[in-house]
């Protein structure tokens, strides 16, 4: 479990409940318009010359239920989760963007922006004195810790997205809260393009075509259904082998054997401190699995795992490799 922490914290996976930080807005106010993250969202406002603009007040819901208002569109916002930072800059909020986590590291512009502490102790100090508008957070954060947080004065607004069409929605929703709905509509539309390109190119497969896949991204740790990762394998053609199992799993080498996937995929961030095993090395040395499929043919294909395993912008990205691990025939990297 230490190992998985380690590994995971650049991902900030729903395995690991921690803290990271979000939003903000004041209740009270006349309600406009109310939407919930990432629900079904409420009628966009009206459009002005083809030109998505938002109407302040906004009210809306975060992923906890907790109910915001906003006067108008935020000046400083402070994300400490990786996904959620990718989505803010992805829609044009780089001027707006007041901090980060320590692991925040992608666009490269992140990196210069004031740290505010990392997933497992925010910097509260720092976020409080900050002022920010908008404090975002997403999957590492329970919604006790974002309570917790709330207690302490600070505006968290948490998002916990569970499907590829949930990111799309924040993403939505990020952008009507921050009056950068055209920016926001540019990055959705994209990744609906590049999605359906995907599932159009293995819609054909048959049943007995589909092959199985299992997938580690911390020694010893597997994904189930009910995540977005699990969806990302199914809407790539494949079948996850561990989709009998909800959330993250400890495996069973012996189910794993026995389920005998065709593709296995691993994380090319994990390294063994002590022993400087890669994790694909660590798998091909289990025993018994040398007996499966995917070890025998060498179907074993390494992910950056921050692709997959942040629901932000590039996860659409994340969805084209593993389609092109599992069906390199049919999808192209």
């Amino acid at each position: 479990m230490k190992q998985l922490l380690k590994n995971w914290t650049m991902g900030a996976l729903a395995l690991i409940m921690v803290l990271a930080l979000a939003a903000c807005g004041s209740s009270g106010e006349p309600k406009q318009m109310t939407e919930t993250a990432p629900a079904e969202q409420a009628a966009p406002p009206a459009e002005e010359g083809n030109t998505l603009k938002t109407e302040y007040p906004l009210t809306v819901k975060d992923a906890t239920g907790e109910e915001f208002t906003f006067k108008e569109a935020p000046k400083k916002i402070i994300s400490i989760s990786p996904a959620e930072t990718e989505i803010l800059f992805a829609i044009g909020l780089n001027e707006e963007i007041a901090g980060v986590s320590d692991f925040d590291d992608y666009p490269e512009a992140a990196s210069a922006k004031p740290k505010m502490g990392d997933l497992f102790s925010p910097n509260q100090e720092a976020i409080i004195a900050a002022q920010a508008d908008l404090v975002v957070t997403g999957i590492s954060t329970s919604a006790e810790a974002a309570q917790h947080l709330r207690d302490l004065g600070i505006p968290v607004f948490k998002t916990d997205p569970k499907k590829v069409d949930d990111v799309i929605a924040n993403i939505e929703l990020f952008g009507k809260i921050t009056d950068h709905q055209e920016q926001a509509k540019k990055v959705v539309d994209k990744m609906k393009q590049d999605r359906d390109e995907v599932t159009e190119a293995v819609k054909s497969l048959a049943s007995e075509q589909k092959k199985k896949v299992y997938i580690e991204f911390s020694e010893g740790w597997t994904v189930g259904s009910g995540e977005f990762i699990d969806e990302l394998i199914t809407l790539a053609g494949g079948i996850n082998v561990a989709a009998d199992t909800v959330g993250w799993n400890e495996i069973s080498e012996e189910k794993i054997i026995k389920d005998n996937p065709d593709v296995i995929l691993f994380s090319k961030n994990v390294v063994d401190e002590k022993t400087k095993q890669t994790l694909d090395q660590m798998i091909k040395a289990r025993s018994g699995w040398d007996q499966i499929t995917a070890v025998k043919n060498n179907a074993i294909y390494g992910l950056d795992d921050n692709l997959v395993s942040r629901p932000g912008p590039r996860v659409i990205e994340g969805l084209k490799i593993i389609a092109n691990a599992i069906y390199p025939e049919l999808v192209k990297p």
